[in-house]
């Protein structure tokens, strides 16, 4: 059963040279307790997306629906209410955290915002997430500044989830983290996954982290869904010329099998009053003038959807 369903979503940003077509129809369904992976390159509108579902931006068009419930235009105490149930784990731990705030008081915030909880139960459950999500007990009056980047982002994960949310849009969680934090950080989610029965939406340009996280895959062009699928799948079977060219930048230890890499030529599509068609067409090698109608997510295998109208002959 989907968690979080959106249909034709749009959201589009006002620029001096027109409008900026950030987030640009799209529909697709997040399963209760699985990960939706999202990835493209940078700019191409996955953290618009991410923050547009969870009503930190308001959608210029379209609808959001959580738990079979329209949230799209909500305000006030029922947005206040879908804020508790749709957090997020952002990118910079650092940025995020108030320089000011003890760990302790960070995790605390929440809890003391929902103005439903005894002093006693605020601090029962924040010490209860705080152990949860491996934070020693002499650094919880530490600041972040004392922190490395690991543990700041596990209070960034416990802020996010001592509500007991049931949806949480991971920007991007690990990229400013070492290699083996990294390890330590998709360990901790996914096993808070399982023990919360959380959904993740999780936002990365890197697809060694997506494929070992993600249920589902979506991967992203210039504000639009050119190709979802099951992850393995997604791997397995690869059919969008564009997400051939992101696989084939994942380095390769197999010096028996390297990567073949895709050289993509030619210039971005601007996403400022874009024209009808493939924004891809530009950069293609399998560009022909049918892609220049409109392009349609088209289920070609079961549930694995691709925007392309030539996909089938490219394929075969």
């Amino acid at each position: 059963m989907a968690l979080v369903e959106i249909e034709h979503l749009k959201k589009y940003f006002g620029v001096a040279a027109g409008t900026n077509h950030a987030v640009d129809d799209i529909t697709m369904k997040i399963e209760k307790g699985k990960t939706m992976g999202i990835v493209g390159e940078s700019g191409c509108g996955k953290s618009t997306l991410g923050r547009t579902i969870i009503r930190v931006h308001d959608a210029t068009d379209g609808v959001i629906r959580l738990d079979g419930k329209d949230i799209t235009n909500v305000q006030g105490k029922e947005l206040r209410a879908v804020h508790e149930k749709m957090q997020m784990i952002f990118q910079d731990p650092y940025a995020s955290l108030n320089p000011r705030m003890t760990m302790e008081a960070t995790v605390r915030e929440p809890l003391e915002q929902a103005r439903r909880f005894s002093k006693q139960e605020i601090n029962e459950k924040t010490q209860e997430i705080m152990d949860r999500v491996g934070i020693e007990e002499r650094l919880r009056l530490a600041y972040p500044h004392e922190l490395d980047g690991g543990r700041r982002q596990r209070i960034g994960i416990a802020r996010a989830i001592v509500l007991n949310p049931q949806f949480i849009m991971c920007d991007e969680p690990v990229s400013a983290l070492d290699v083996s934090i990294q390890a330590q950080v998709l360990n901790l989610l996914m096993q808070l996954q399982e023990e919360m029965q959380l959904t993740y939406m999780f936002v990365t340009h890197d697809l060694s982290v997506v494929r070992h996280i993600s249920d589902d895959i979506s991967v992203m062009y210039l504000g639009q869904l050119v190709e979802t699928a099951p992850a393995k799948e997604l791997f397995r079977r690869t059919l969008h010329p564009y997400t051939k060219a992101l696989l084939s930048a994942i380095p390769s230890v197999d010096i028996d099998h390297p990567m073949q890499r895709v050289q993509l030529k030619g210039e971005i599509t601007s996403a400022i009053n874009p024209k009808p068609g493939c924004r891809f067409a530009a950069r293609c090698p399998y560009a022909t003038s049918t892609c220049q109608e409109p392009q349609k997510l088209e289920e070609i295998e079961k549930n694995h959807f691709v925007a392309c109208c030539r996909v089938r002959e490219i394929n075969d």
